[in-house]
């Protein structure tokens, strides 16, 4: 299955990966701006088809002081400068039905939070604004469930689904992937491989959650080998004074270095 979202994306390769990535959430219109001007530079080099990602407002918290946003219509301003200054593709998350309705006119891409993916009534209230629908997989949920979550978009008219795994709770404070649910879920969407959320390590004792950057690239790499449409990457420049998930966010230095070998590794899985 193949997005409509994509040819608008510039340097359309259709044997490489997509890319969705940005920061965990919009903490001003200097940062949003700094942070796509230089993925927009790498992925135009690489030829790799881009959505700048970033959180309007950040509902799923662990603690009530937690960081949740500058406010929602700001934060959505944002999300349509980026888009027309860089002419990309821009995705934010919804956690309600009005929400859906109030971020589809300013961002082209609906996402539906993990927690959240079988809430019926806000996945229906997404795929019915006509924009592309990205259903995080739940950490609680099997590969196999998600083909309901995808026909609740398809039932409402809306073809535009993608499947976006973000790993699998291990017990209490930890996230695996299992690369099996990839060519699983690849049979009824396309599927994204959040690698950073993969990463978290979500701690219930402080409240602030932890994760692994270091194998972030080991991830990726393997979510290319195994055949996924896109890779979702948080990044920041500053990432330990992000003021979301700084914990499990690549260092947006290290981003053109990473992408260079997922490229390079894409083009040599193409040729098998």
């Amino acid at each position: 299955m193949k997005l409509n979202l994509i040819p608008q994306i510039k340097h359309t390769d259709n044997n490489n990966f997509f890319l969705l990535s940005g920061p965990c959430a919009i903490e001003g219109e200097d940062m949003a701006l700094r942070i796509a001007e230089k993925i927009v530079s790498v992925t135009d080099a690489l030829k790799i088809p881009y959505v700048f990602k970033g959180s309007f407002k950040k509902a799923n918290r662990s603690r009530v002081d937690s960081f949740t946003g500058i406010g929602d219509e700001k934060a959505l301003k944002i999300l349509r400068k980026v888009s027309e200054t860089f002419h990309v593709p821009t995705v934010t998350d919804v956690h309600t039905n009005e929400d859906a309705a109030r971020a589809a006119q300013y961002v082209d891409v609906l996402q539906i939070p993990a927690f959240l993916v079988r809430q019926t009534d806000l996945v229906v209230a997404a795929a019915k604004t006509g924009k592309v629908v990205n259903l995080k997989k739940g950490q609680f949920m099997s590969p196999e469930s998600m083909q309901h979550a995808v026909t609740k978009v398809t039932d409402s008219n809306n073809q535009q689904v993608m499947v976006t795994d973000r790993g699998t709770m291990f017990g209490y404070q930890d996230m695996v992937v299992d690369f099996r649910g990839i060519p699983t879920m690849k049979q009824f969407a396309p599927v994204v491989l959040d690698v950073t959320h993969s990463l978290q390590q979500p701690n219930q004792s402080s409240g602030v959650t932890g994760g692994r950057p270091d194998m972030i690239e080991t991830i990726a790499r393997a979510g290319i080998v195994t055949g996924v449409d896109g890779i979702f990457m948080e990044t920041h420049f500053d990432p330990a004074n992000a003021k979301s998930d700084g914990a499990n966010m690549l260092h947006l230095d290290h981003l053109e270095g990473l992408l260079t070998n997922l490229v390079a590794i894409r083009k040599t899985v193409n040729l098998l």
